[in-house]
């Protein structure tokens, strides 16, 4: 059961502050891997003065600071939401009783915010808006899944009316929905950012991981988007800064980085009515049961899923590679252009692992296949997006253990789907015993992951010698040391379905 955080909001965002500043506030505290291993919970009075998309923009980047999930509770703003989306009847209430109590407490007074930014090249590096003013910028981007909603344009549209964007700089406005951006055009939006020099981008993640609105190298960019970790907006050499909507538009009017509280205008307040439904009538139902299902269309490249074999119970495994702290699922397969094109090709995503870190691994791997290797990690590796490439790639290349500091819940889980067993230092500092080129021996692996130990040994050395053992540890399930000894969440359901697999009582710890 993951650490319950809870974070009392009180009081109400100024003026040119937004949800942003709140998520950009926490990640300043905490670093991006403060909520690993903790689901965080906001509560308090200082959540009804935040909407519904106020709080898609806060939780959206929780996961740039390790947790599990976010969450607040179902109220009244929740209600008046889906009854603009004609959806009031699937609404509940849903809140921490009263005295509820929390693994970690924390408070946050909105009142007191100011506007902030994270610096190239982490969520993480984040300082208050006028520490940094001043500095030349590129372009300046609002959209993507962080700040995906109608009132983080029409904010946008507001400032801008009337003016011009400063000459040098381009303004890219990705509305993230087709009802975002339908809104937005009912209501004069577009036509402002238009004539104000703003260009606008078809619906979609694009300029966030490198699907266009790539910055000169060098140059720097403001962005609402979810990360700014090296070369993921599409260009190697890349300086790309983490802001809200209003800051990035007071920007960009300047041309340079400019605290939105300085522009001599009044704060736009944007009343969102939630505009037309969503596009149900453009989402086909799939077939009536027992009708003759669509093919699944696949091209040339999309090959599919090898058969890969369980972990044997006894394995000896190079080490092929030794990575540091923070290695997120970026670094283990890229995203941008390159990645992007290659993200539903087997054998192309397989030859982009850990490309940014070591561009001898594919080859290293690929050499030593047959036998099987193991990665040795730091601290929060596998963080960050939770694309299922960075654990199939890998497994791909042959990998059957990645043994960490700490390893982050969802790529953890993703290696368990495809076989791979995660494994974590039980003295953090015994990482520092092995090196590349060490072989990993283990010996009664499926007795002790089915015994229900939580602990165990393996024995690490290097050509043929023995130099000692290692204490290590997981933090597997009963249904994940299944999947796991089953070679993957494929094989395992194949299984169940023809009753190969019987299900077990959960050990006791």
């Amino acid at each position: 059961m993951p650490e319950i955080w809870g974070i009392r909001l009180t009081g109400r965002l100024p003026d040119w502050v937004s949800a942003k500043d709140v998520i950009l506030e926490i990640l300043r505290r905490h670093g991006v891997d403060g909520g690993r291993g903790r689901i965080i919970e906001y509560y308090g009075p200082g959540v009804a003065e935040l909407t519904a998309m106020d709080r898609h923009v806060v939780a959206n980047m929780g996961v740039e600071g390790s947790a599990v999930t976010t969450i607040f509770p179902s109220d009244q703003e929740t209600r008046r939401y889906l009854a603009a989306q004609g959806r009031e009847e699937d609404w509940r209430p849903l809140a921490a009783e009263g005295n509820a109590v929390y693994d970690i407490d924390e408070e946050l007074d909105l009142s007191a915010l100011e506007p902030l930014i994270a610096l190239p090249s982490s969520p993480g590096n984040v300082v208050p808006v006028r520490e940094v003013e001043g500095q030349e910028i590129y372009l300046a981007y609002i959209g993507s899944s962080a700040n995906p909603g109608y009132r983080d344009a029409a904010v946008v549209a507001a400032m801008v009316a009337g003016r011009r964007i400063a000459s040098g700089v381009s303004l890219d406005i990705n509305p993230a929905s087709r009802q975002a951006l339908g809104q937005l055009i009912r209501e004069g939006g577009v036509a402002r950012l238009i004539e104000a020099g703003a260009r606008l981008h078809e619906t979609g993640c694009n300029g966030c991981l490198g699907m266009g609105q790539a910055p000169a190298a060098g140059r720097r960019s403001l962005r609402t988007v979810t990360r700014n970790f090296p070369g993921r907006s599409g260009t190697k050499e890349d300086q790309v800064n983490l802001c809200s909507p209003e800051t990035a538009a007071a920007s960009a009017l300047s041309s340079v980085i400019t605290d939105p509280r300085r522009l001599a205008m009044p704060y736009p307040r944007i009343e969102d009515s939630g505009g037309a439904s969503a596009y149900d009538g453009l989402i086909e139902a799939p077939p009536p049961p027992g009708d003759r299902p669509h093919a699944l269309m696949k091209g040339p490249c999309h090959a599919s899923l090898p058969d890969f074999e369980p972990i044997g119970d006894e394995v000896a495994l190079p080490v092929l590679l030794k990575v540091g702290d923070d290695v997120s699922t970026d670094e283990i397969v890229q995203g941008g252009v390159t990645g992007l094109s290659l993200w539903s090709s087997l054998p192309g995503m397989t030859s982009l692992a850990f490309k940014p870190i070591d561009e001898s691994y594919v080859d290293r791997a690929r050499d030593c296949h047959g036998d099987g290797h193991a990665i040795i990690g730091g601290r929060n590796y596998g963080w960050a997006s939770s694309r299922e490439q960075a654990a199939l790639a890998v497994r791909n290349l042959g990998a059957r253990v990645v043994l960490a500091r700490s390893i982050a819940r969802i790529h953890g889980e993703n290696l368990v789907n495809y076989g791979v067993l995660p494994l974590l230092f039980a003295e953090p500092d015994d990482g520092e015993r092995l090196e590349r080129g060490a072989t990993l021996r283990l010996r009664g692996l499926h007795a002790w992951l089915s015994g229900g130990q939580q602990e165990w040994e393996l024995e690490y050395g290097r050509d043929g010698e023995s130099e000692g053992r290692i204490r290590v540890r997981h933090s597997l399930s009963p249904r994940q040391v299944d999947v796991l000894l089953a070679g993957g969440a494929i094989p395992w359901m194949r299984r169940r379905l023809h009753g190969q697999v019987q299900k077990r009582a959960p050990a006791s710890s």
